[in-house]
């Protein structure tokens, strides 16, 4: 039976095993430290200090204008309905007619069928000579009956001294009868009922022609009235005007009062610009000595030149108006709009591709407005949040607080915080540290009054 237990190896062979594995780890440290003696050691940096490069701006005290601005749509000051005055059918009308179109001071815009005007004027001209003619005839015939007054008066007075003769005679004489003196009597009283009769119509004559005077009047009344719906037949252009609106057409029936078109005069424009209270009241310039009378309202305006640009090509088209009042204050949004007046002869533009400035047009309007006295002007960016600009002081990074008086467009007036010959860094950083090393390239210097 064979044994199973390994068999026994030699001292001799593990001995050598182990050998070989000492010698090569030592061959491999002895490899490393030759090749670590080829490495040799990184030279020290010296430290220096890394310089921002920067662009200043050297600020001098200056007198600075405000200009307050503001948007408006500019619209035409004279806007006219036309409305028919007369009612009747439309027999004419302008040629071309359209939104648009520029219709001459003068120009018939439409005629309304005047027919039935014709007639009553033709009747009123009838009633006028009418009651000219009873005037007429009511004087005639004072002249006639004061005439006829005359002589029966005398007849009167003849009757009366032959009753009174005849009634003597018969009762002092007991010459004649006294059927006679009946007969006297009653051709007295006749005569003296005649004259007064003729008395009574002479006397009424002036209180007939004074009431044939009235009706004369009413006549040539009438008949003015009638002359002035004759000629409202006719409708013309008051003014060199712009078809805004129109809805007219030939043959259309119309009513007094009922309106047809409108007409714009783009002779003067206008923009109601809004500006903010607190602008109006630090900057803008009122006339006080305008105060006539106590008013609660504001004083007139500095008419000051104001400049205006077209907001879809503010570089190219721009125009200048005057401002002209103030039109009215908005309590909810704490606005005060304000008028600026254009004329004709200042928005036309001659340059070839340039527009005019017309009615529709938004536009942004700059007003001057008080002086600021002994600011400093730097751009805008130059402030941060923390109303804190930097300096170049000495080649090193200072901050300090400011005071901004206004940011006008791309600049801010400081008016406390800065000397003259003070260098405000104009690049924007982002949270530099204080004292850091500037490097100042391309410095800048404002020219004054900018």
């Amino acid at each position: 039976m064979k044994s199973t237990e390994p068999p026994v190896r030699a001292p001799a062979q593990v001995l050598l095993r182990v050998g070989i594995c000492a010698a090569v780890l030592l061959a491999g440290i002895a490899g490393m430290l030759v090749l670590a003696s080829f490495k040799k050691p990184p030279a020290k940096a010296a430290h220096v200090e890394r310089a921002l490069q920067v662009r200043v701006l050297a600020v001098h005290a200056e007198d600075a204008r405000v200009s307050i601005s503001g948007y408006g749509n500019v619209r035409a000051v004279d806007v006219v309905p036309i409305s028919a005055e007369v009612s009747g059918r439309i027999v004419e009308i302008y040629p071309g007619l359209d939104e648009g179109e520029i219709i001459s001071k003068g120009r018939v815009i439409f005629r309304i069928d005047p027919r039935n005007y014709e007639a009553a004027y033709r009747q009123a001209a009838a009633s006028v000579q009418q009651a000219q003619a009873r005037i007429k005839r009511l004087e005639k015939q004072l002249e006639i009956d004061r005439r006829r007054l005359k002589t029966l008066t005398r007849s009167r007075d003849l009757a009366a001294a032959e009753f009174k003769r005849l009634r003597r005679l018969f009762e002092k004489d007991k010459v004649g009868s006294r059927s006679g003196v009946d007969a006297a009597e009653r051709a007295f009283n006749n005569a003296r009922d005649r004259a007064d009769q003729m008395a009574e119509a002479v006397a009424l004559y002036p209180l007939q022609i004074r009431e044939a005077e009235s009706s004369l009047k009413a006549a040539r009344a009438a008949q003015s009235l009638a002359a002035d719906n004759l000629a409202r037949c006719t409708v013309r252009a008051p003014f060199n005007g712009r078809v805004e609106t129109q809805s007219v057409e030939r043959g259309q029936y119309v009513t007094a009062g009922q309106h047809l078109l409108t007409l714009a005069d783009d002779s003067v424009l206008e923009i109601r610009v809004p500006i903010d209270s607190r602008d109006a009241r630090r900057y803008l310039r009122f006339d006080e000595n305008t105060f006539t009378k106590p008013s609660g309202w504001f004083a007139r305006l500095v008419p000051v030149m104001c400049r205006i640009r077209w907001t879809q090509d503010p570089s190219e088209h721009v125009w200048r108006g005057r401002l002209d009042r103030v039109v009215e204050f908005d309590r909810q949004t704490r606005t005060l709009t304000v008028a600026v007046r254009i004329q004709a002869d200042a928005v036309r533009y001659r340059e070839k591709g340039a527009l005019p400035l017309v009615a529709g047009m938004f536009c942004r309007v700059e007003i001057p407005g008080k002086t600021l006295v002994r600011v400093y002007r730097i751009p805008r960016w130059a402030v941060s949040f923390q109303k804190t600009v930097f300096l170049d002081v000495s080649g090193r990074l200072k901050t300090t607080a400011v005071e901004v008086a206004r940011i006008q467009g791309p600049d801010a007036l400081i008016s406390r915080g800065l000397r003259d010959g003070d260098r405000v860094i104009v690049t924007r950083l982002v949270n530099p540290l204080e004292n850091s090393l500037l490097q100042v390239v391309h410095p800048q210097i404002p020219a004054q009054g900018s």
